[in-house]
C-alpha cells in the first residue's frame, strides 16, 4: 500500500463532503409516514449510496404493489430542500481543510455522485462548496449506478488518470463496493451506518473523518513526489 502512487483524488458528495443523509433520512421517513407505511433506518441504510433509479426499485420491492412510487418520489425531495433553504447544508467536519491541503498539492479531484446533476449542484451551493473540481461526474452520466464501478471509471477518464492511480473516498458501503471494483485506492469514512466485515475487506482503509484522510493522502503523495525528484 506503500507503493501506491496517487495521481488524483474522487469524492462522493452525499455523506462524505456534505452532511446530506440525515436530512435525506428524515425526508424519506417523514413522506412514507404521510403516505401510511414506515421506513426503518435499516431499510433507509440500503438506499444510501445509491443512484435514484436503484432506490425506486428497492422501495417498490420493500413496500409493495399498492404503494404509490411516483407519487412518493415526487414528495420527498421537497421537504429536506426546504430544510436546506432555510438552514442550508452543512459540510463534513475536515472538508475545508482537506480541499485546502489539495489545492497546494496541484493533485486534479472530480466529485462521482449517485445523486442527479441538478441535486448535486443545488447541494453544493447549499453547503459553500465552491471547490474547482475538474469534474463532476452524477447518476446521469452512467448507465449502471453504484454498487457497480462505473461511475468511477467513467471519472478516472474524464480526469485521464489511471483508475489505480486514484484515491476514492466514500461513506457508503454501495460506494466503496464501487470503488473498489474499479480498482482504486479506496478509503472509507462511515456516516451513518457502519460498514460490515464484506465492505471491511474490500476498503483499503476504514477512518473517522477526512482529516485523518488527508494525514494518509499527504503521507502516499509525499512519498511519491520523493520518489520523483
Amino acid at each position: 500500500m506503500s507503493k501506491t502512487v496517487i495521481e488524483a483524488v474522487i469524492f462522493d458528495m452525499d455523506g462524505l463532503m456534505i452532511d446530506t443523509e440525515p436530512m435525506y433520512k428524515t425526508a424519506l421517513q417523514e413522506t412514507a409516514r404521510q403516505f401510511g407505511y414506515e421506513m426503518e433506518d435499516a431499510f433507509f441504510y440500503q438506499l444510501v449510496g445509491l443512484p435514484n433509479t436503484a432506490c425506486k426499485k428497492v422501495i417498490a420491492g420493500k413496500m409493495g404493489p399498492g404503494f404509490p412510487l411516483d407519487e412518493f418520489w415526487a414528495w420527498w425531495p421537497g421537504i429536506w430542500k426546504t430544510e436546506a433553504r432555510k438552514n442550508g447544508i452543512d459540510k463534513k467536519s475536515g472538508l475545508d481543510e482537506f480541499l485546502s491541503w489539495l489545492s497546494g498539492t496541484g493533485l486534479p479531484a472530480a466529485v462521482a455522485t449517485s445523486s442527479t446533476r441538478k441535486q448535486a449542484s443545488f447541494s453544493l451551493e447549499a453547503a459553500g462548496v465552491d471547490y474547482p473540481f475538474e469534474h463532476i461526474v452524477t447518476g446521469d452520466d452512467v448507465k449502471h449506478g453504484k454498487p457497480e464501478p462505473d461511475i468511477y471509471i467513467e471519472t478516472a477518464e474524464r480526469l485521464g488518470v489511471p483508475a489505480r492511480n486514484c484515491a476514492a473516498l466514500e461513506d457508503s458501503e454501495n460506494g466503496v463496493r464501487a470503488a473498489s471494483s474499479a480498482g482504486m485506492l479506496t478509503i472509507m469514512i462511515p456516516d451513518l451506518k457502519q460498514p460490515g466485515p464484506e465492505v471491511r475487506n474490500e476498503a483499503d482503509y476504514i477512518l473517522n473523518s477526512l482529516h485523518e484522510a488527508r494525514d494518509i493522502l499527504s503521507e502516499l503523495h509525499g512519498q511519491y513526489s520523493k520518489s520523483s525528484k
